[in-house]
């Protein structure tokens, strides 16, 4: 396919600030036997917004009542964005969701307890999310290096845009809220992959 070519369209959803906890730190933070109480399903299969909620101490604000997405994981990690890591006064490096060797630290404070991680802090790379038929069907790979236009009042063309590829995953886009903000993104925002 020739460059700058449209491929095809996606949805863009804005991803907030967030928190993952494994099951030893969400029974710190909530208390014993706690366990995540799901509020609603996300738009990746399994993922899930909880009741629950913490404070982001940083070494210059706290961020209150952040949301924990579920379900637990293997480790801890505080998704945020550049704006968040400055108010809070901490590292935040852009990396891809799981990739937390060297990263930010911070204290996660909950009603119950609080625990200090000492890496585990990102800004979440941009990403799409997409399921192997899709990108079988579009001649797409995982790990690919793609750009996605965002039409709008502030039209912007995200570069650097990571492909993941899993049977666990539905079609979707994610930014964080600055880069949401930068183009006003609307609800049911949609994109189109260009390489």
């Amino acid at each position: 396919m020739k460059e700058g070519y449209k491929i095809m369209e996606i949805l863009v959803e804005m991803s907030a600030r967030h928190v993952h906890l494994t099951e030893e730190a969400v029974e710190i933070l909530f208390g014993k036997g706690a366990k995540l109480t799901e509020v609603r399903e996300l738009s990746q299969p399994g993922q899930f917004l909880s009741e629950e909620r913490v404070d982001l101490v940083g070494p210059k604000k706290t961020l209150t009542r952040v949301s924990v997405l579920g379900p637990t994981r293997p480790e801890n990690q505080v998704e945020i964005s550049l704006t968040d890591a400055r108010t809070l006064g901490v590292d935040a490096p852009i990396r891809m969701s799981g990739d937390v060797k060297g990263s930010g630290a911070i204290t996660i404070k909950g009603p119950c307890g609080e625990i200090t991680i000492e890496e585990g802090v990102v800004a979440a790379k941009r990403h799409i999310h997409m399921t192997p038929e899709t990108a079988e069907k579009e001649g797409f790979t995982d790990g690919q290096i793609v750009s996605v236009k965002v039409k709008g009042d502030r039209e912007i063309t995200f570069g650097e845009t990571v492909l993941r590829v899993s049977p666990k995953f539905a079609d979707a886009m994610h930014i964080d809220t600055d880069e949401a903000n930068a183009v006003a993104l609307p609800r049911d925002a949609k994109g189109e992959i260009i390489k």
